[in-house]
C-alpha cells in the first residue's frame, strides 16, 4: 500500500511529478539527519526531527517549490517570501535543469539555524 506522500507525487502531472521525486531523493541523501515525513497534508522533511523544509506545487503559477522554514533567517536572491510570515520558497522550473548547487547552498545555510 502507497504511503500518503507517495500519493501526492504520483498524482502529479510530468514534469512536476520528476522534479519533485528528485527534489525529494535528493534532501532524503542530502544529510543522514534529514526525514520525510507527511504533516499538513504535504511533503515535510525534518532535520533532526524539526521542521526544515518542505515541497509543494504554486497554485498560481503551477510551479514546484522547495519551501524552507527558516526562510525568513535566509538572505538569498532566489528565496521568495509573498505573504509568509517565517518561510520562503525558491521556485523550481522542471521544465530546465534543476539548480543543484543552489539548492545545497540554501539548505547548508539553512542547516546552520539547527545546530
Amino acid at each position: 500500500m502507497l504511503r500518503d506522500i507517495d500519493n501526492y507525487f504520483l498524482g502529479k502531472e510530468e514534469p512536476v511529478k520528476s522534479c519533485l521525486l528528485f527534489l525529494s531523493d535528493h534532501l532524503i541523501n542530502f544529510d543522514p539527519n534529514i526525514t520525510e515525513a507527511w504533516k499538513y497534508r504535504m511533503p515535510f522533511y525534518c532535520y533532526k526531527g524539526k521542521m526544515f523544509c518542505y515541497l509543494w506545487v504554486h497554485e498560481k503559477k503551477s510551479l514546484p517549490y522547495l519551501g524552507v522554514v527558516e526562510g525568513r533567517k535566509i538572505d538569498h536572491p532566489l528565496l521568495i517570501q509573498e505573504s509568509r510570515a517565517r518561510m520562503k520558497i525558491i521556485f523550481i522550473d522542471p521544465e530546465k535543469d534543476i539548480p543543484v548547487e543552489v539548492i545545497d547552498e540554501i539548505l547548508n545555510t539553512a542547516m546552520s539555524f539547527y545546530k
